[in-house]
């Protein structure tokens, strides 16, 4: 569980950097979408809605997906202690994925779709996407070489990999007239498909997350423990089920729909716990020393608890009928994302991406005031959707409905909330993504050699609060 100690820009990094940079897009993209419900029809010519959400979507997707196999490739070296088995097959998923992600954020620009919610591009470029992700695949298993007794961060990459890649091909079965001229297998397989999905890159996510606790503790106590077992069986039912409560409006088998409420909170409550005890038990001194992912992990937590009381109401079938379709299922899903999601994979990103040329010291004050400042205004943000969930709400299920246009209109004042804390959540962001970048990007174009810096260890004396 060593580190690499390796200062050059590597392929691992890359896909961390880029992850970062499509991070950086895509909230972008998400404060001029969230204008557009206060000034409806704005660049209506060329970034309609309809071309911003989709932009704004994929980009954080692909965020996720690329964080995630940042964390996995480094960690991965880190763990066997080897290089990874092909750097030529990893250069080639890494171009792949690039050039597919330009292509796809192109084809949204100039008004070109033809696929569903998360994937909304052409099928076509679904298949190489869907190549770099075999070749991650191979690269993964043939670096580890042998599966026995590996810790519990192992196999909850080797399951998110895989299950990755059939949930991903699973959510393109609707291109088969078969299932899409069954409107409700249609909408079921769909659903599923994306929940599941998103359990596999949290697969992903949670070993990472786990392999990095017991990199900071500088034990193997929670890789090999028991309740991180429990977390990775549970995940992976949940992974399996848990996407039952996405269709209880759909008229399916009710034992999945029990299934999925009583399976569907326990992952979260699970990785709540590990990290909780995680941070009971380390010393001040590894407190200070991994300062910026400590605190990118303490945050965590918090957003944990937050997406899991709410996702507590969303899973009751007699409320999901209210939530269904409103603000409170985006506001659910920007706690996971944002609170839970990215805040792991900005841990990482400070583990891993720490090794520069350069000093981390002058950024210290814009790290503290970005992370305080997308903490709280993340939480306001994430009030404003659930005000606006919940008048939706009422106004669906009421007898004598106001016109839609008026209802809006009514949601402004929640539309004007999200908006600027909106501003400033992703100021906040840029202030924590801006000296990675500028770290690692300034290195590779312009080192300067015999003024290397213990870069991440004199950052570390920043304070934890």
């Amino acid at each position: 569980m060593e580190p690499l100690n390796n200062k050059q820009l590597t392929t691992s990094k890359l896909f961390l950097v880029a992850g970062l940079l499509l991070l950086a897009v895509g909230i972008l993209f998400g404060l001029i979408g969230a204008l557009q419900y206060i000034m409806p029809g704005l660049f209506k010519k060329y970034l309609s809605f309809e071309r911003i959400r989709p932009l704004h979507v994929s980009s954080v997707v692909f965020w996720i997906i690329f964080g995630a196999m940042g964390g996995v490739l480094t960690y991965l070296q880190e763990h066997t202690g080897k290089k990874i088995y092909s750097a030529v097959l990893l250069k080639i998923q890494f171009i792949i994925f690039c050039l597919s992600i330009l292509a796809i954020l192109v084809s949204y620009s100039i008004g070109i779709f033809g696929g569903r919610e998360y994937w909304e591009f052409h099928p076509l470029l679904a298949l190489p996407i869907a190549i770099g992700w075999v070749l991650f695949l191979v690269n993964f298993i043939k670096s580890m070489g042998s599966f026995r007794k590996q810790p519990v961060y192992v196999w909850m990459w080797l399951t998110g990999v895989i299950f990755f890649l059939f949930t991903f091909a699973e959510s393109y079965l609707w291109v088969f007239p078969y299932f899409r001229n069954n409107v409700v297998n249609d909408m079921t397989i769909q659903w599923k498909s994306y929940g599941s999905m998103v359990g596999s890159w949290n697969m992903l996510i949670y070993g990472c997350s786990i392999f990095l606790m017991d990199k900071i503790s500088k034990t193997k106590t929670y890789g090999h423990s028991t309740i991180a077992f429990v977390l990775y069986f549970t995940g992976l039912f949940n992974l399996m089920f848990n996407w039952g409560h996405h269709i209880y409006t759909l008229p399916t088998h009710a034992y999945v729909k029990h299934i999925s409420y009583a399976v569907s909170m326990t992952e979260l409550f699970i990785l709540g716990r590990i990290i909780y005890l995680w941070r009971a038990s380390l010393s001040t001194a590894k407190k200070h020393f991994y300062s910026f992912s400590y605190r990118f992990l303490a945050a965590a937590d918090v957003w944990i608890f937050l997406t899991l009381l709410l996702a507590i109401c969303m899973s009751i079938p007699a409320i999901n009928v209210y939530t269904h379709g409103t603000h409170i299922t985006v506001a659910h899903t920007m706690g996971a994302t944002i609170g839970i999601n990215s805040f792991l994979l900005l841990a990482f990103g400070f583990d891993i991406l720490h090794d520069t040329c350069r000093t981390f010291e002058p950024y210290k004050k814009m790290f503290t005031t970005g992370y305080w400042l997308t903490n709280i205004s993340l939480f306001t943000f994430w009030i404003s959707l659930i005000g606006a969930g919940v008048m939706k709400a009422h106004w669906q299920m009421s007898i004598s409905q106001v016109p839609f246009s008026s209802m809006m209109e009514q949601l402004k004042p929640f539309f004007i909330g999200f908006f600027i804390s909106g501003c400033f959540l992703v100021t906040g962001f840029l202030m924590i993504i801006y000296p990675l970048l500028k770290n690692q990007l300034a290195c590779y174009f312009n080192p300067k050699p015999g003024q290397i810096y213990p870069a991440y260890h004199s950052s570390n004396r920043l304070s934890v609060k």
